[in-house]
């Protein structure tokens, strides 16, 4: 009988009770027949964290430092083959994890969902516009065949997870990306549908713009004097 794939799906919370524990369930129910283990690493100030303790979920409290420290302390904590990262507010397909965990089992390293499809309508005109700015600049600058690279699903294997200590906040989306290319790990990018998110947007979108245009030419033109703290 073929071993369970070792799966850990991480997710940054920011006052998600009202749809954390339908993001639970939907989890595990498209993750069914693998070893899964659910991280959250929460910065809440409302019920999120009991709600996910509550269903066995592990639940790391961590003061509120932004999204991407978030999540890389949740992949650093993880313990899967396979990491899947996944926002916490019902905007996400989980019914795909098995495609996922498909291309994962194929040898790629980093396995991410392109929301700029015709799939759906759900992403506001202004932010499909920036993603597919700072993509158009991604292909050319670094040669990756992206066209979302501020998707909040993505899978990554371990060794990737562990190649890196991780040094950026609101653009981990982009150091991640660029740094996989470099080091030679194997991308693949799938259509995925998207939804209007449950609850409010915590995103500031102009301090994250600016944190991924920064990373960009930073890593691309080796410009050592950006600070890791505007990233």
């Amino acid at each position: 009988m073929p071993e369970k794939i070792r799966l850990s799906v991480v997710m940054p919370t920011l006052n998600e009770e009202v749809c954390v524990a339908k993001v639970i369930e939907d989890i595990r129910t498209f993750a069914a027949g693998t070893d899964l283990e659910i991280v959250i690493v929460d910065s809440s100030t409302d019920r999120t964290a009991e709600i996910a303790e509550s269903m066995g979920v592990r639940v790391l409290r961590q003061e509120r430092q932004g999204p991407g420290k978030a999540v890389i302390a949740g992949l650093q904590a993880s313990k899967g083959d396979a990491v899947m990262m996944a926002d916490c507010d019902d905007t996400y397909p989980m019914e795909d994890i098995p495609k996922f965990l498909g291309w994962w089992k194929e040898g790629y390293d980093f396995v991410n969902g392109n929301r700029i499809n015709s799939l759906h309508d759900a992403m506001p005109k202004l932010n499909r516009f920036g993603n597919w700015m700072f993509a158009f600049l991604v292909r050319v600058l670094y040669c990756i065949p992206t066209w979302d690279v501020a998707s909040g699903m993505r899978l990554y294997s371990r060794r990737l997870i562990d190649s890196e200590p991780w040094e950026t906040n609101l653009a981990f989306w982009i150091e991640i990306i660029v740094k996989a290319k470099k080091k030679g790990f194997k991308f693949k990018e799938i259509p995925i549908t998207y939804r209007p998110r449950i609850g409010e947007t915590t995103l500031n979108a102009w301090r994250s713009s600016r944190a991924f245009l920064l990373c960009i030419l930073k890593y691309r033109f080796g410009l050592g004097f950006i600070p890791n703290d505007l990233l």
